[in-house]
Protein backbone atom coordinates (compact mmCIF):
# COMPACT_ATOMS: atom_id res chain seq x y z
CA UNK A 1 0.00 0.00 0.00
CA UNK A 2 1.53 3.33 -1.04
CA UNK A 3 1.30 6.40 1.17
CA UNK A 4 -1.77 7.89 -0.57
CA UNK A 5 -3.63 4.59 -0.35
CA UNK A 6 -2.77 4.41 3.35
CA UNK A 7 -3.94 8.00 3.90
CA UNK A 8 -7.21 7.26 2.06
CA UNK A 9 -7.74 4.06 4.08
CA UNK A 10 -7.14 5.94 7.35
CA UNK A 11 -9.56 8.67 6.27
CA UNK A 12 -12.29 6.14 5.53
CA UNK A 13 -11.70 4.36 8.83
CA UNK A 14 -12.19 7.71 10.59
CA UNK A 15 -15.34 8.34 8.51
CA UNK A 16 -16.63 4.90 9.55
CA UNK A 17 -16.05 5.92 13.18
CA UNK A 18 -18.21 9.05 12.59
CA UNK A 19 -15.27 11.44 12.95
CA UNK A 20 -16.82 14.76 11.85
CA UNK A 21 -13.49 16.20 10.72
CA UNK A 22 -12.90 13.16 8.50
CA UNK A 23 -16.38 13.46 7.00
CA UNK A 24 -15.68 17.13 6.26
CA UNK A 25 -12.37 16.17 4.62
CA UNK A 26 -14.13 13.56 2.48
CA UNK A 27 -16.73 16.13 1.42
CA UNK A 28 -14.06 18.75 0.69
CA UNK A 29 -12.25 16.30 -1.59
CA UNK A 30 -15.21 14.85 -3.45
CA UNK A 31 -18.25 17.07 -2.89
CA UNK A 32 -17.84 19.01 -6.14
CA UNK A 33 -17.26 15.86 -8.19
CA UNK A 34 -20.32 14.12 -6.73
CA UNK A 35 -22.40 17.28 -7.24
CA UNK A 36 -21.28 17.60 -10.87
CA UNK A 37 -22.10 13.96 -11.57
CA UNK A 38 -25.53 14.25 -9.98
CA UNK A 39 -26.31 17.55 -11.72
CA UNK A 40 -25.64 16.00 -15.12
CA UNK A 41 -28.26 13.35 -14.44
CA UNK A 42 -30.96 14.94 -12.29
CA UNK A 43 -33.57 17.51 -13.25
CA UNK A 44 -33.22 20.18 -10.62
CA UNK A 45 -30.72 21.73 -8.27
CA UNK A 46 -32.82 20.61 -5.27
CA UNK A 47 -32.79 16.97 -6.45
CA UNK A 48 -29.05 17.24 -7.02
CA UNK A 49 -28.42 18.59 -3.53
CA UNK A 50 -30.58 15.82 -2.02
CA UNK A 51 -28.70 13.21 -4.01
CA UNK A 52 -25.30 14.55 -2.92
CA UNK A 53 -26.38 14.39 0.71
CA UNK A 54 -27.67 10.84 0.23
CA UNK A 55 -24.42 9.79 -1.48
CA UNK A 56 -22.36 11.08 1.44
CA UNK A 57 -24.62 9.26 3.90
CA UNK A 58 -24.02 6.09 1.87
CA UNK A 59 -20.28 6.76 1.91
CA UNK A 60 -20.39 7.16 5.68
CA UNK A 61 -22.43 3.96 6.15
CA UNK A 62 -20.14 1.91 3.91
CA UNK A 63 -16.82 3.57 4.78
CA UNK A 64 -15.57 0.48 6.62
CA UNK A 65 -15.84 -1.49 3.35
CA UNK A 66 -13.37 0.70 1.45
CA UNK A 67 -10.36 -1.35 0.37
CA UNK A 68 -7.49 0.64 -1.21
CA UNK A 69 -6.13 -2.59 -2.71
CA UNK A 70 -9.25 -2.95 -4.86
CA UNK A 71 -9.80 0.66 -6.00
CA UNK A 72 -8.60 4.20 -5.53
CA UNK A 73 -10.78 6.29 -3.26
CA UNK A 74 -12.01 8.50 -6.13
CA UNK A 75 -13.08 5.40 -8.07
CA UNK A 76 -14.90 4.01 -5.05
CA UNK A 77 -16.67 7.33 -4.39
CA UNK A 78 -17.77 7.55 -8.02
CA UNK A 79 -18.99 3.94 -8.02
CA UNK A 80 -21.17 4.65 -4.98
CA UNK A 81 -22.36 7.87 -6.64
CA UNK A 82 -23.21 6.09 -9.88
CA UNK A 83 -25.08 3.31 -8.08
CA UNK A 84 -27.03 5.82 -6.02
CA UNK A 85 -27.99 7.88 -9.07
CA UNK A 86 -29.14 4.82 -10.98
CA UNK A 87 -31.17 3.66 -7.96
CA UNK A 88 -32.69 7.12 -7.66
CA UNK A 89 -33.63 7.24 -11.34
CA UNK A 90 -35.17 3.79 -11.14
CA UNK A 91 -37.21 4.80 -8.09
CA UNK A 92 -38.49 7.86 -9.92
CA UNK A 93 -39.32 5.74 -12.98
CA UNK A 94 -37.34 8.30 -14.90
CA UNK A 95 -34.50 6.04 -15.94
CA UNK A 96 -33.14 7.26 -19.27
CA UNK A 97 -34.18 5.23 -22.28
CA UNK A 98 -31.40 3.42 -24.05
CA UNK A 99 -30.58 6.39 -26.32
CA UNK A 100 -30.57 7.39 -29.88
CA UNK A 101 -27.13 7.93 -31.27
CA UNK A 102 -26.32 11.03 -33.23
CA UNK A 103 -25.17 10.22 -36.72
CA UNK A 104 -25.42 6.96 -38.57
CA UNK A 105 -22.89 4.88 -36.64
CA UNK A 106 -24.50 1.83 -35.14
CA UNK A 107 -21.44 0.46 -33.35
CA UNK A 108 -21.52 3.15 -30.66
CA UNK A 109 -17.83 3.72 -31.25
CA UNK A 110 -17.71 7.28 -30.09
CA UNK A 111 -20.95 8.90 -31.20
CA UNK A 112 -22.44 11.13 -28.55
CA UNK A 113 -25.55 9.68 -26.97
CA UNK A 114 -28.65 11.85 -27.08
CA UNK A 115 -30.87 10.83 -24.17
CA UNK A 116 -34.50 10.50 -25.12
CA UNK A 117 -35.65 11.43 -21.62
CA UNK A 118 -35.50 15.12 -20.79
CA UNK A 119 -33.85 15.89 -17.48
CA UNK A 120 -30.95 13.52 -18.01
CA UNK A 121 -28.70 16.55 -18.08
CA UNK A 122 -29.36 20.12 -17.04
CA UNK A 123 -31.30 21.71 -19.90
CA UNK A 124 -29.68 22.46 -23.23
CA UNK A 125 -26.72 24.27 -21.72
CA UNK A 126 -25.80 21.36 -19.46
CA UNK A 127 -26.11 18.85 -22.29
CA UNK A 128 -24.04 21.05 -24.59
CA UNK A 129 -21.31 21.46 -21.96
CA UNK A 130 -21.31 17.72 -21.28
CA UNK A 131 -21.10 16.89 -25.00
CA UNK A 132 -18.27 19.42 -25.44
CA UNK A 133 -16.32 17.92 -22.55
CA UNK A 134 -17.01 14.34 -23.64
CA UNK A 135 -15.81 15.13 -27.17
CA UNK A 136 -12.41 16.00 -25.70
CA UNK A 137 -11.96 12.52 -24.19
CA UNK A 138 -10.32 9.55 -25.91
CA UNK A 139 -12.89 7.34 -27.67
CA UNK A 140 -12.92 4.49 -25.15
CA UNK A 141 -13.30 6.80 -22.14
CA UNK A 142 -16.07 8.75 -23.89
CA UNK A 143 -17.93 5.58 -24.88
CA UNK A 144 -17.75 4.05 -21.40
CA UNK A 145 -18.97 7.24 -19.69
CA UNK A 146 -21.81 7.69 -22.18
CA UNK A 147 -23.00 4.12 -21.77
CA UNK A 148 -22.61 4.07 -17.98
CA UNK A 149 -24.05 7.47 -17.08
CA UNK A 150 -26.26 8.47 -19.99
CA UNK A 151 -27.57 5.08 -21.06
CA UNK A 152 -27.59 3.31 -17.68
CA UNK A 153 -25.55 0.22 -18.58
CA UNK A 154 -23.53 -1.58 -15.91
CA UNK A 155 -19.76 -1.85 -16.36
CA UNK A 156 -20.12 -5.58 -17.03
CA UNK A 157 -22.67 -4.89 -19.76
CA UNK A 158 -20.35 -2.30 -21.32
CA UNK A 159 -17.42 -4.71 -21.21
CA UNK A 160 -19.54 -7.31 -23.03
CA UNK A 161 -20.76 -4.76 -25.59
CA UNK A 162 -17.23 -3.59 -26.33
CA UNK A 163 -15.74 -7.08 -26.08
CA UNK A 164 -13.20 -5.63 -23.67
CA UNK A 165 -11.90 -6.82 -20.30
CA UNK A 166 -13.85 -5.47 -17.32
CA UNK A 167 -10.64 -4.01 -15.88
CA UNK A 168 -10.09 -2.01 -19.06
CA UNK A 169 -13.61 -0.61 -18.87
CA UNK A 170 -13.19 0.29 -15.19
CA UNK A 171 -9.88 2.04 -15.91
CA UNK A 172 -11.39 3.95 -18.83
CA UNK A 173 -14.25 5.11 -16.60
CA UNK A 174 -11.88 6.22 -13.84
CA UNK A 175 -9.54 8.06 -16.21
CA UNK A 176 -12.46 9.62 -18.07
CA UNK A 177 -14.13 10.90 -14.89
CA UNK A 178 -10.83 12.34 -13.71
CA UNK A 179 -10.38 14.11 -17.04
CA UNK A 180 -13.96 15.44 -16.98
CA UNK A 181 -13.34 16.85 -13.50
CA UNK A 182 -10.20 18.57 -14.80
CA UNK A 183 -12.08 19.98 -17.79
CA UNK A 184 -14.94 21.22 -15.59
CA UNK A 185 -12.46 22.91 -13.26
CA UNK A 186 -10.87 24.64 -16.22
CA UNK A 187 -14.23 25.93 -17.46
CA UNK A 188 -15.14 27.21 -13.99
CA UNK A 189 -11.83 29.09 -13.71
CA UNK A 190 -12.34 30.66 -17.17
CA UNK A 191 -15.94 31.58 -16.30
CA UNK A 192 -14.93 33.40 -13.09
Amino acid sequence: MDSQEHIDWQLMQRVAASDEEAIEQLYARFGALVYQSARQVLRSRAETEDAVQEVFVRLWRTADRFDPHRAKLVTWVMLITRRHLIDRLRRQSARPDRAELDGSRSDGGGAIARPVSEGVAEGGEGRDRLRRQLSRLPELQRTVIERAYLQGFSLREIAAQLDAPLGTVKSALSRGLTRLRELEGGEERRGS
